[in-house]
């Protein structure tokens, strides 16, 4: 759907320290995702591989099943864009304040969308992830209620423009991006935002990526593969290319 502002310049993802519990990491072992850390963009293909080189564990039967299996591929999903039955599904673990994120979306995704969502290719599913605070909690929320009046994609490249993290997403902010995504019921948007239906869908987010050992924005999987990290293009054609290839082979 620049250069990048980041809280780490060392990092092209933005991380946050998590407490999580002792099931909740063992599940991250048990999917071979406990090496899954953030990279340097310049790394590509390479950073792809390495994170997913974590050891296998006998505990798990195929654990990349396990993660292809997470995409969920929901016909009315208002946080997705492309074909459910679409042979490759990438998932984004994202927040809306991460500067990485942000070069993501400005940058790669418009392009992802035209080469292979729009020929039916790629489908691409949204996880709100936020990890900076209230204000990644209210963005996510907000970019939640905003896809129940079917602005979702419009609220995203709002809140993604350059320079937009920058202002903050208070409250009149957050209506205000809404205005500017063309969402045309404000009251039910702000109703939307802070109702137990957003929560609820924020957790369930939030829930899966913790499961899986996501420490940092923006993460991917495709297909069941990780990647993290705001890679170059390359990085995710060839992820796409290898996914869809598989795909054709079973």
């Amino acid at each position: 759907m620049s250069p990048s502002p980041s809280s780490s310049p060392s990092s092209s993802s933005s991380r946050k320290p998590l407490l999580i519990s002792a099931g909740v990491a063992l599940a991250a072992v048990t999917l071979g995702l406990v090496s899954w850390q953030a990279t340097k963009p310049e790394d590509g293909a390479a950073a792809r591989s390495s994170a997913a080189s974590a050891p296998e564990a006998g505990t798990a039967k195929d654990p990349a099943a396990q993660l292809k299996a997470l995409a969920r591929r929901e016909p009315g999903d208002k946080l997705a864009a492309g074909r459910a039955d679409a042979p490759v599904v990438l998932i984004e673990y994202s927040d809306f304040k991460c500067g990485y994120c942000g070069k993501f979306a400005r940058d790669t995704e418009p392009a992802l969308m035209k080469k292979y969502v729009q020929d039916g290719t790629l489908r691409i599913e949204w996880r709100n992830f936020p990890i900076f605070g209230a204000d990644s909690e209210a963005a996510a929320k907000a970019a939640w209620a905003a896809g129940q009046q079917d602005r979702f994609a419009q609220f995203h490249a709002a809140a993604y423009a350059e320079g937009a993290k920058e202002k903050g997403f208070g409250a009149e902010r957050l209506t205000e991006l809404a205005r500017e995504a063309g969402v045309p019921d404000l009251e039910r948007f702000t109703t939307d935002m802070a109702g137990e239906r957003a929560a609820a869908a924020l957790a369930k987010d939030q829930e899966e990526g913790y499961r899986i050992g996501v420490t940092s924005t923006p993460s991917f999987l495709i297909n069941g593969q990780p990647i993290a990290g705001a890679q170059p293009p390359a990085a995710f054609d060839a992820a796409i290319a290898e996914a869809k290839a598989q795909a054709a082979a079973k």
